[in-house]
């Protein structure tokens, strides 16, 4: 019997230890998403390349979104990180890894509702009446949230934010600017960041506020088209008027629960970029015994085997760093540090080994009918989103080296 003689071996649990596989219920999910992203998604990824390449971006039309949704829908995939009170799963963050991995593999972009940052940030700061108004309805799919933090002066450092919220009444008045916004135009409520409490240390008070698309003084000033075929807004606040119920969590303490909504975000991007890269490790190991050059396969080359190589190797790294990460917030612990980590590295990782397979198909490679292109696109935009790379890294040896400079 495997760990017999070993002290203790006899009483050890495996959930609470380490574990480098998933749970059979989290495999059956991961397996589910995988077989929902090649028979609905994949078969879509020609039009989604057609109508990016004609210069009108990456995206679902409404009709085919429906038919997804319903499928998905059916399937059980819908809330599956939401509490189960307000009619979600629950699933903690290990099994998420999973689903995000498998979705991380198709050129189609989707999201299964509901997008799961803007999601944990409700769930940790909304008070009863808030989870009602906002929470539940987006649980359930009805509705679809955006979130404003950077500006035009304030990307990757929140501490030069410069949009104000002033208490007027029982009401707050918004002033400032917002860019990067994705789904800012569509979504029916947005969670603003804006600062309530100057201090003069410099580390302002910031609060979150739930934002309504109709609410007076909300405006959408345009639309930038983003590398990848997607898009996000710059919009501006004048005068903006929100009922004060609409503060989110406690005043001035928006960092902690914004940090959450950017955590879930930055480990969910590790998973894309994990799921892209065993897309492009999977071409390119399909495509090299059969493409000749000089009388040798593709494959008998040294240069190719090295990428191929490396790919997996990268890709195993990635998925360890990033599972060993999610189940550290899944346990409660603070995971800063290895969010830093694996946001920087998976996203570097899957963006040189897509490049790979791009040189690899050589002519193929640069054409828009492949859908690698694409996610290279995405991956460089996911280099800078949610704080660059370099942001990162500064951020893992400052805690490293001590030093706050």
């Amino acid at each position: 019997m495997p760990g017999a003689g070993i002290p203790g071996a006899e009483s050890y649990d495996k959930g609470s230890h380490m574990n480098f596989e998933l749970c059979h219920e989290h495999q059956m999910l991961k397996d589910l998403v995988a077989k929902f992203v090649k028979a609905q998604l994949m078969p879509l990824e020609a039009d989604v390349l057609a109508r990016e390449s004609s210069g009108l971006g990456s995206y679902l039309t409404a009709q085919d979104l429906a038919k997804v949704d319903a499928v998905s829908r059916d399937l059980g995939l819908w809330g599956l990180d939401a509490p189960e009170e307000v009619g979600g799963m629950n699933l903690p963050m290990v099994a998420m890894v999973g689903v995000n991995e498998e979705l991380g593999r198709t050129a189609t972009p989707y999201t299964l509702p509901p997008d799961s940052p803007n999601l944990r940030m409700m769930m940790v700061a909304a008070d009863a009446r808030q989870r009602e108004a906002y929470l539940e309805p987006y649980v359930r799919g009805e509705t679809i949230s955006a979130i404003g933090i950077s500006e035009p002066g304030a990307g990757a450092d929140p501490s030069r934010m410069t949009t104000t919220a002033v208490q007027d009444g029982d009401d707050w008045v918004i002033n400032g600017r917002k860019i990067w916004i994705t789904r800012a135009a569509e979504a029916d409520f947005t969670i603003l960041m804006a600062v309530t409490d100057k201090n003069p240390d410099g580390r302002n008070g910031i609060s979150a506020f739930l934002v309504d698309r109709d609410a007076p003084g909300f405006n959408v000033l345009r639309k930038i088209p983003m590398i990848d075929g997607s898009a996000t807004y710059e919009i501006a606040l004048d005068d903006c008027r929100v009922p004060g119920w609409k503060l989110l969590g406690t005043r001035g303490q928006g960092f902690a629960p914004m940090q959450v909504r950017l955590g879930t975000r930055r480990i969910e991007m590790a998973s894309w970029s994990i799921g892209m890269a065993q897309r492009a490790l999977d071409m390119m190991v399909e495509y090299a015994p059969q493409r000749v050059t000089f009388g040798k396969a593709l494959s008998a080359r040294q240069t190719v085997q090295n990428w191929v190589a490396d790919a997996a190797t990268r890709i195993h790294a990635m998925r360890l760093m990033t599972y060993d990460c999610a189940w550290k917030i899944d346990e409660g612990r603070d995971t800063r540090q290895e969010i830093s980590m694996i946001k920087s590295y998976c996203t570097e990782a899957a963006y040189e080994i897509v490049d790979h397979a791009m040189q690899m198909f050589g002519g193929m490679g640069m054409t828009r009918e492949l859908p690698l292109y694409l996610m290279s696109n995405k991956l460089r935009t996911m280099r800078i989103y949610d704080g660059p790379s370099e942001i990162h890294n500064w951020v893992v040896a400052r805690n490293l080296l001590g030093t706050r400079e």
